[in-house]
């Protein structure tokens, strides 16, 4: 154990601690907000032994907590993607969504939901199988130059995502059956659907995949130092680099099979918390996974509560916070 071990661990408890108040607080939110009402003590209410009592119980406990469950582990997945990105590619606009791997996601998504296959493990897999594809047709673009350099990965994701989008209306154009108006509602990041079922059946699947990220935060932080330092202190800089990348696409992959298309995420909040805390990822983790999850959770109820009627989908409301943050990020790099 090295002499600042035990600050580094008691860094992380803090951040954790302090991170997890956010996603109570907000969670408490996502809980009491929507158009059925039942305000700040809308969870003590429904716990009442009354007819109105137990039908807000029903919203509150197999509609609303389902749904804040579902908002914390898409925010989680996409703020912890894009933190890897980021961190491999030494580049602060890298994240999923940018570089077209929920593209592909969702293209394999599209697919399996037109071939009629179940959600899980059906279009999970056909998704998991579009975001490796894509991350090998951004590695083919990239052949026989350094291995994951930066400017010509990002600016190869950035076309790669258009042709994705220009893809995805193309098999949105081709469906000529009811289930186009639901693939249209569910590119734009779809929470309405969410049941216990399927939250745990997400959880199973992403939460591993946190523990590995977790487990070689410290490779990535020397392969930010560069190559040769990684090499030097015993990191195996392509193997490292293939198992997040992989793992990644899986657990982005499986969100967006369930959630659909919702992006900036992973731009927004590891760029937001780096700034905060600082590069290290052993701290930056745990932190994107839980000021990710808190992140979607307000967004989810924005996209609830701002219309009078209906709602929003919850992928407008991350754009619309993340596309101005994108552009300033863009110029500022320039």
């Amino acid at each position: 154990m090295t002499p600042d071990a035990p600050k580094l661990t008691r860094r992380i408890m803090w951040v954790v601690l302090a991170l997890s108040a956010v996603l109570l607080v907000v969670a408490y939110i996502g809980l009491t907000a929507g158009s059925a009402g039942g305000g700040p003590w809308a969870v003590i209410k429904s716990l009442r032994n009354d007819s109105d009592a137990r039908l807000l119980h029903d919203i509150i406990w197999r509609l609303r907590l389902p749904r804040v469950l579902l908002a914390a582990l898409l925010g989680a997945t996409l703020s912890l993607g894009g933190m890897v990105f980021q961190g491999l590619l030494r580049n602060p606009l890298a994240e999923p969504y940018i570089l077209g791997v929920s593209g592909g996601a969702a293209i394999g998504a599209i697919v399996g939901i037109l071939l009629g296959l179940a959600r899980f493990p059906g279009v999970w897999l056909t998704a998991f199988i579009g975001s490796l594809a894509t991350l090998g047709v951004l590695f083919l673009m990239s052949a026989g130059r350094s291995f994951l350099r930066t400017n010509t990965l990002l600016l190869s994701g950035v076309m790669v995502n258009a042709f994705c989008a220009a893809v995805i209306m193309f098999l949105i154009s081709m469906a000529q059956d009811s289930r186009l108006h639901n693939i249209i509602f569910w590119l734009m990041g779809d929470l309405a659907a969410a049941t216990t079922d399927k939250v745990g059946i997400l959880a199973a699947t992403v939460v591993p995949c946190y523990v590995v990220i977790f487990s070689r935060s410290h490779a990535m932080n020397l392969m930010t130092l560069g190559s040769d330092m990684a090499h030097s202190m015993g990191v195996n800089i392509k193997y490292t680099t293939a198992l997040l990348l992989v793992v990644t696409s899986l657990m982005v992959s499986a969100t967006v099979s369930y959630c659909g298309l919702v992006g900036f995420v992973g731009l927004v909040i590891p760029h937001m918390l780096r700034l905060g805390l600082g590069p290290d990822h052993r701290v930056l983790a745990p932190a994107c996974i839980l000021g990710g999850g808190a992140f979607m959770v307000l967004c989810d109820v924005l996209a609830r509560t701002l219309p009078a009627q209906g709602e929003i989908p919850v992928g407008v409301i991350s754009a619309m916070i993340g596309a101005p943050l994108f552009i300033y990020l863009l110029r500022k790099s320039g």
